[in-house]
């Protein structure tokens, strides 16, 4: 069964003046799926950071978080995001801590269009149980760690100026929300 369209806060919708677009939220939001599909919508270029980190750090992200720990993997990530805030039109998907570090979150929110992509915890540990890739819930429950990461992170995704679920509607829906509330 279709699910009815994703929701916007209620508050006024920022029209999008051509700066760059970052996607924040939780991980398993859809952020890269969703940003690839708005990019293409919208005739930008479009950017994972998390890849971008892979290629600067040359290693995968696991690696990162193995070999050096999370504070080392969060500073590299805010310097490969302040990189590719550039003033220039383009989709950016974050990872789900970017949005955390008190630096990148004012870049992001000074110089961006932020968009907050956000999904009830239920379907998020439904779609990280696909795959054990993620650093933050290997050999964990990921409906306990997602929740947890959700009640200290969620007030900060909620500074971004647009809110939309992506939760169980298709990733085309979500894409047709974010176009609607930005104006295109």
């Amino acid at each position: 069964m279709l699910q009815s369209p994703p929701v916007t806060d209620d508050a006024p919708s920022p029209v999008w003046k051509g700066q760059p677009i970052v996607l924040v939220g939780l991980m398993a939001t859809g952020k890269s799926t969703i940003g690839r599909r708005l990019a293409t919508r919208l005739g930008l270029p479009f950017v994972d950071a998390d890849t971008e980190i892979e290629v600067a750090a040359g290693m995968s992200i696991s690696d990162i978080f193995a070999r050096f720990g999370e504070p080392h993997f969060r500073d590299g990530e805010r310097r490969v995001i302040q990189r590719l805030i550039d003033g220039r039109p383009k989709v950016i998907a974050t990872g789900g801590g970017a949005f955390v570090n008190d630096d990148t979150r004012a870049l992001i929110l000074a110089e961006t269009l932020a968009i907050w992509l956000d999904a009830p915890i239920s379907v998020l540990a439904e779609r990280v149980g696909r795959r054990d890739t993620r650093p933050l819930l290997r050999g964990k429950d990921p409906a306990k760690v997602l929740g947890e990461l959700a009640a200290v992170r969620n007030p900060l995704y909620a500074l971004a100026p647009l809110r939309i679920e992506s939760g169980h509607s298709p990733h085309e829906t979500t894409v047709r929300a974010i176009l609607e509330a930005i104006g295109k």
